[in-house]
Formats: C-alpha cells, structure tokens, sequence
C-alpha cells in the first residue's frame, strides 16, 4: 500500500548502537519518517499496521 512512495527499513540498535544514537532513538519500537534525507516525523511506541500506514500517508 505504501511502495513505491514510502520504504520502510527496521534497525537492529543493539546492534547498531552508533545508528540509534545519532538519531537518537532512546525507546523501542519508535518510528522515524525520512523525506529527502530530513526527519519529518517521529513516533514512539507500538502500533498496529493500519495505524502505521495512516500515520505514514498523515507525514508523507
């Protein structure tokens, strides 16, 4: 429903503790939106699929 606009990629951060840090991710699951190579939205905290899509197409 979201491709080809919107993709969405998940980040290990214990993994990839220097990634979390520098977008300062301090709470899992959190949710951050990218346009362009800027931050356009941030959400933490669970949600459902639906919720995600229409928290995306909200920012997109």
């Amino acid at each position: 429903m979201l491709e080809p606009r919107v993709r969405l990629a998940k980040v290990n951060t214990e993994v990839e503790q220097g990634l979390a840090t520098q977008l300062g991710i301090r709470s899992i699951p959190t949710l951050v939106l990218f346009r362009d190579g800027r931050e356009v939205g941030r959400q933490a905290g669970a949600m459902s699929a639906q919720d995600i899509v229409r928290w995306v197409l909200a920012r997109a």
